[in-house]
């Protein structure tokens, strides 16, 4: 189904892509705003798309906003973009583990950088050398990959204090997709979740903790239900894309789609940038909430330690599937430490 409408504003047989267009885009995700990327999806890059498109062209641009999965929910925003129920849609790799195994490659390193401009710069090199990650969206999906995003770094909230990994074990932990994987391999039982029912769950005892980073703590007021917050530092993710519909992309004048990856690409450095920006004011803001406790870093090397093993057995089954994943993972590895940055693990993955 193709949602983008047109409306010629000069009617006529011999139409052009010169001619001035009021374009309609349907643009959402199943995140609320408070998520700051998709909060930067509508203040920033709808904003911008709309300022610039009509002060340089003659189009003009409106939206259909769907957030807050109110016409897709965030397991559904690649599917809902590849059959074109939404334009244009953002969304967390982590709920694709069939059609994207290899996207979350930054959660299969964790302990990585906390740094949000650097998780983002590091994922560009991954994706520079590795042009399936690009190539993946238009060849087998139907879309177009418009901006890669990154999150504020992860950490762990929790109903209860800990201060070591043994206070965790049997300890019921949300999380999404392969993070779940932190969890189990470090002897914490997992529990499958998602931001948008991530409060009602904790509060209802679906689980006692929440892998998170403090964007999320604070603006969804998960500090309600989850009262301590622990500065792991589990590290910060690009994991998450804006993509548009393939036939929608294509349809569009070509003056509009310059400017269209033009402010997807300011997007995204957006996502890096306000995330590292906000992180420290966050978790002070926490600090005047909630119980905010810094871990010895002893605490962060024996859980990284505890995921050795499974980092490594990730890298032989995705290689086992056909994908680069040692490839991608040693990349990160490079690209991090290229950049100063020492991990507490130098994981092996051969």
């Amino acid at each position: 189904m193709k949602t983008l409408a047109y409306s010629i504003a000069a009617a006529t047989a011999f139409a052009t892509a010169a001619q001035a267009e009021d374009i309609t885009l349907r643009i959402g995700s199943g995140h609320p705003p408070g998520v700051v990327y998709a909060g930067l999806m509508i203040d920033y890059f709808q904003v911008e798309l709309k300022k610039r498109v009509e002060e340089r062209t003659e189009h003009t641009v409106s939206f259909v906003e769907g957030y807050s999965g109110s016409i897709v929910k965030v397991t559904e925003v690649l599917e809902g973009v590849q059959d074109g129920v939404l334009d244009i849609g953002g969304f967390c790799f982590c709920f694709e583990p069939s059609n994207l195994p290899l996207h979350a490659f930054q959660v299969m390193l964790p302990f990585g950088t906390m740094d949000p401009v650097e998780s983002l710069e590091i994922a560009k090199d991954v994706y520079k050398e590795v042009p399936y990650l690009t190539d993946v969206f238009p060849n087998e999906l139907n879309q177009v990959l418009l901006a890669r995003i990154a999150d504020g770094g992860y950490n762990l909230g929790t109903k209860f204090p800990w201060t070591t990994l043994e206070d965790l074990k049997g300890q019921k932990i949300g999380g999404a997709g392969i993070n779940l994987n932190w969890l189990e391999n470090a002897g914490v039982v997992p529990v499958s979740s998602s931001l948008a029912t991530s409060y009602t769950e904790m509060s209802t005892g679906v689980y006692d903790g929440f892998i998170m980073f403090p964007s999320a703590w604070v603006n969804l007021k998960l500090y309600e239900p989850g009262p301590y917050y622990a500065l792991i530092g589990f590290g910060s993710m690009t994991w998450h894309g804006m993509t548009i519909n393939k036939d929608t992309y294509d349809s569009l004048p070509d003056d509009f789609r310059e400017i269209l990856l033009e402010v997807a690409a300011d997007f995204e450095a957006q996502t890096g940038i306000v995330n590292k920006r906000e992180y420290d004011r966050l978790v002070n803001e926490l600090r005047g909430l909630i119980t905010v406790t810094e871990l010895d870093p002893a605490v962060r090397q024996d859980w990284a330690e505890s995921l050795q093993g499974w980092v490594k057995a990730t890298a032989a089954d995705l290689e086992s599937k056909g994908l680069p994943a040692k490839q991608v993972m040693n990349l990160v590895l490079d690209s991090a430490e290229a950049r100063g940055y020492t991990w507490p693990v130098r994981y092996a993955i051969e």
